[in-house]
């Protein structure tokens, strides 16, 4: 069963259309970059993906559940991490999972178990007592993926995750989270740096609104580094 299907999906803002008949299929225990310039429609497919924009055309199913016709169960198998932060600063890096977990409904020592077991996933437990204030970008980010897998989504959601951090933090974060993705989650990553993306790692290149492939990215790059082979794709074309 496919984990994450997009299938002929179009948007338009007015009379500029965003996205134009994207389709693809995804499959658990795989890293998938969404790989695009900026303005190429990654955030409004992702905000399709999470029910903050309405598809003007086109099906999203993500576990086997339609987006439109059944979406409290398809957005419960989502994991979330947005470009913009979304932390309480004053409250500890617990409280803050504690108040997710809540809100998934998920309370006393389940909700410690699910909190601990993410912490772990992402080697924050040792930080789980200091205000989300004191960590720096790179553990902030740590901290709200761990938030995100405390409901043990099916699938996870990165928009631009490494967007403001350094070279070091960029690659932690992203070696950890292909780690998420070796223990059978789908991860669907948003990004336009192509030194995020691994050789063996499932891309969809999305430019100007239209999926221009998708494919292993040793296969994109066809024997070229893929930055040659991106730049290749969508040089010569103007950005949305």
């Amino acid at each position: 069963m496919t984990t994450l299907g997009v299938h002929d999906v179009t948007y338009r803002y007015g009379v500029r259309t965003a996205l134009d008949g994207v389709s693809f299929d995804l499959d658990s225990g795989r890293f998938c970059a969404l790989l695009g310039p900026n303005g190429a429609g990654k955030s409004t497919l992702f905000s399709l993906m999470t029910r903050l924009l309405v598809t003007d055309q086109g099906a999203i199913s993500i576990a086997g559940f339609d987006l439109e016709r059944e979406p409290r169960a398809a957005l419960a198998r989502m994991g979330v991490v947005f470009q913009q932060q979304t932390l309480d600063l004053d409250m500890t890096v617990t409280q803050n999972l504690r108040y997710f977990a809540a809100l998934q409904g998920l309370s006393g020592k389940r909700a410690q178990k699910s909190i601990d077991a993410a912490l772990d996933r992402l080697e924050m437990r040792e930080r789980s007592g200091e205000k989300a204030r004191a960590l720096n970008g790179g553990h902030r980010r740590r901290m709200e993926i761990a938030r995100a897998l405390i409901h043990d989504p099916t699938v996870l959601l990165l928009d631009e995750p490494t967007v403001g951090l350094d070279t070091g933090s960029r690659q932690a974060i992203t070696a950890h989270v292909h780690d998420l993705a070796d223990t059978g989650l789908l991860v669907f990553w948003a990004t336009h740096l192509v030194d995020e993306i691994r050789d063996t790692d499932d891309v969809v290149v999305l430019h100007q609104g239209k999926v221009l492939a998708h494919d292993r990215a040793r296969n994109i790059a066809a024997g070229k580094p893929l930055v040659d082979a991106f730049i290749a794709m969508t040089s010569g074309q103007s950005e949305q």
